[in-house]
């Protein structure tokens, strides 16, 4: 290893805006087995698929049908 590193010429981490962040949701249990068996058959993570639903629904501004009965 070297005693100093240059560092002047480096750039962004061009993922950075790609991270995750880990949060604590309430989920229906109903919602995760969906999820969990819909992993089965693609063999992607349920977590993975939950964060693509959710993805896809921000890149399109889906807004949920809320209807007061």
């Amino acid at each position: 290893m070297k005693k100093e590193y240059d560092f002047t010429k480096s750039v962004k981490n061009p993922y950075l805006k790609k991270l995750k962040k880990q949060i604590s949701i309430r989920i229906e249990n109903d919602t995760i087995e969906y999820f969990k068996k819909l992993a089965s058959e693609t063999d992607i993570p349920y977590q993975n698929l939950i964060n693509m639903f959710l993805r896809e629904c921000a890149e399109k501004k889906m807004k949920p049908n809320i209807q007061w009965k």
